[in-house]
């Protein structure tokens, strides 16, 4: 099963970084967390490590909805984006499917939710 939505795009990394952060914007995502995967790795494991970022999107509505409905699938969000280099102004940026991910809680008011965002972020990642 595919879990993600992906898309590879030209562009220098912190242009994409920036450009996805607008795209999510405009569908209505704020970014509650970056994680930098290449400094982290570097700074615990003093490895080298291409440039990786983790975007914690958040959709407040949608968040909203889905924590009346389920108390504890705060452990599934935020919607995690990455982007990732895989070659010189190669940036490969993917999205969680959160269809794909509400699968395993049995709640049909949830998939309803999942179903809306991933269109979203489909959106986003086509956008771009």
């Amino acid at each position: 099963m595919i879990y993600y939505i992906s898309k590879m795009i030209a562009a220098e990394f912190d242009e994409a970084v920036q450009q996805v952060k607008e795209a999510l914007k405009k569908e209505g995502f704020g970014v509650l967390s970056e994680i930098d995967i290449q400094e982290k790795l570097n700074e615990k494991l003093d490895v080298d490590f291409r440039p990786y970022k983790i975007l914690g999107a958040c959709h407040p509505p949608s968040a909203y909805k889905s924590l009346q409905q389920e108390d504890k699938i705060g452990t599934m969000l935020p919607c995690n984006v990455i982007l990732q280099q895989v070659g010189e102004h190669q940036i490969e940026v993917a999205a969680v499917d959160p269809a794909a991910s509400m699968m395993s809680v049995e709640n049909a008011h949830l998939a309803d939710i999942a179903g809306d965002i991933k269109k979203r972020l489909e959106r986003v990642i086509a956008s771009l």
